[in-house]
């Protein structure tokens, strides 16, 4: 049975396809809240979820939410057709997973469709997620995920192979790498389209950091024509349609707290496929308070990135780095931005930064044949030094509607700073990853693009009573003084003598 509903368009967006009928209508199509129905309008349909009003929605009106509205570009008004739906059958093979079976891929293509076109609801796409949490994956089903998350959005096929990519799985402030990475690899001539992510519990993510200098959103269309300019891009990678389900996915994770193991190496190699790389270094920082805490864990993450990799037609490298710190001296986007620019214009930069830019770009470019097996670190070096990846860097820049002649001194940054002094003195033995991120998000990053943290010290420096730890900087003076608050409970920077302890005991002898 179809019932004809004038459209009325609420002003709510929820991330999922939403339908309000009138507990009249809702009765006579014989479905009640939490239900499905289809709707079709203009040849097409959606599948959406059902609430029932009394009174805010009138007999022979529908009203729907923005997800909806955009989905079919409808107006108040508008006539819509709605029908009842039975459950799809992924709901069966989510069933199947909860009961730790093994699923096909034609069963996880199923799952993925469903989630993709909206036809599953938060409780069911979360019951799936619990189920990875517990059972998790074989390999075999990981790649079929990985494959269906990438094939069920649009796929980047770019003329020029191969094509090369990075990703790091972070938990590591700071981490502006690939800003170094990109243009070095780019200004070698090998293909690199850098999809990149928001902040989303971190203090700036790498789309965050390259939007100070130019816009990040682009089609797929828009990047193929930049990459096929410049050899690189940075977008972020929500501004396209790739691996759709992922960001669905991570919408459900987000209230659970959960992070199932298998998902999070499908979410990356699924955006890899969908990019087509044929060669991918993965960045895996190991540290008490990086995601990955022990050498163990970091070389079992290896080894399933590089076979997921191998089943899906992508060559993977994976390189451990220290995660005790932060990446350079700046946390924020306009800093980071700030301290990739100047690292680029002078050739040289902080030695955390600088170290491991080199490291990853060298791998990189070894893997792309225009360094030798152990030389990959000096040619990407001589390519910074030279100038040559500042010179791409400002075309990338350029390509991406940015302004390429811009220099890290006209970067403008929170305008409202104030310095953390020492209040003892001794040799930094610790920095708190956390707490630098808590602090910085205080004081306003992301949102605010020139909040953040500047560290004037490093692990195993010599500090004194009254020396400057750090300089928070804010958009506003509220903000400010709330990451100040902060930064004096948390104290970020641990220090302590360079004797430990004294071993044996000094018995002391009474006179």
């Amino acid at each position: 049975m179809q019932k004809k509903l004038r459209v009325k368009v609420l002003d709510i967006k929820e991330g999922k396809y939403e339908i309000t009928l009138n507990s009249e209508d809702a009765r006579e199509l014989g479905v009640h809240a939490g239900d499905r129905v289809k709707v079709y309008a203009d040849g097409a349909s959606r599948v959406a979820r059902v609430s029932v009003s009394q009174g805010a929605i009138s007999p022979g009106e529908a009203g729907v939410t923005l997800d909806l509205q955009e989905a079919f570009n409808l107006s108040d008004g508008a006539v819509v057709a709605v029908a009842p739906t039975t459950k799809p059958r992924s709901v069966e093979y989510i069933r199947m997973k909860m009961d730790g079976k093994t699923l096909s891929e034609s069963q996880l293509d199923a799952i993925v469709k469903d989630v993709v076109s909206r036809e599953l609801s938060d409780v069911e796409i979360a019951a799936f997620i619990t189920s990875l949490y517990i059972h998790g994956l074989s390999m075999d089903e990981a790649a079929s995920l990985s494959r269906k998350m990438a094939e069920n959005g649009e796929m980047l096929e770019l003329r020029r192979k191969p094509v090369f990519d990075k990703h790091s799985i972070g938990g590591v402030p700071g981490n502006k790498i690939t800003l170094l990475i990109v243009p070095i690899v780019a200004a070698a001539g090998l293909v690199i389209p850098k999809t990149s992510s928001r902040a989303i519990t971190s203090a700036a993510g790498t789309a965050d950091v390259m939007e100070v200098l130019a816009p990040v959103s682009f089609s797929a269309q828009e990047i193929r024509e930049i990459v096929e300019r410049t050899n690189g891009i940075i977008a972020w990678g929500g501004g396209l349609n790739l691996a759709p389900a992922d960001d669905i996915f991570i919408q459900v994770e987000y209230p659970l707290a959960i992070d199932p193991h298998h998902l999070a190496l499908c979410s990356v190699m699924a955006k890899k496929y969908a990019v087509g790389a044929d060669y991918v270094v993965i960045d895996i920082p190991m540290g008490r308070e990086a995601k990955v805490k022990s050498m163990e864990e970091a070389k079992r993450y290896a080894r399933e990135f590089i076979e997921l990799g191998e089943r899906i037609g992508i060559n993977v490298e994976c390189a451990i780095t220290y995660g005790d710190k932060p990446i350079g001296r700046a946390i924020g986007p306009a800093l980071e931005a700030k301290e990739a620019l100047s690292t680029l214009e002078a050739g040289a930069g902080p030695s955390s930064l600088v170290e491991k830019s080199l490291e990853l770009a060298g791998m990189l470019l070894e893997a792309g044949g225009v360094a030798g097996r152990g030389e990959g670190k000096r040619a990407a070096e001589r390519l910074l030094t030279s100038g040559k990846a500042l010179e791409k860097f400002r075309e990338i820049i350029d390509a991406q509607g940015g302004d390429g002649s811009i220099r890290a001194s006209d970067i403008p940054v929170g305008e409202y700073t104030e310095v953390i002094r020492s209040d003892g003195e001794g040799y930094v033995i610790g920095i708190s990853n956390h707490a630098l991120v808590k602090i910085a998000r205080e004081a306003g990053s992301p949102k605010d693009k020139g909040a953040g943290i500047v560290l004037h010290v490093s692990k195993g420096e010599k500090v004194r009573r009254g020396d400057v730890l750090m300089e928070i900087h804010a958009e506003s003076e509220y903000r400010l003084e709330q990451a100040v608050k902060l930064a004096n409970q948390l104290k970020p920077v641990t220090l302590e003598g360079m004797v430990l302890a004294r071993v044996p005991g000094i018995t002391y002898i009474e006179h």
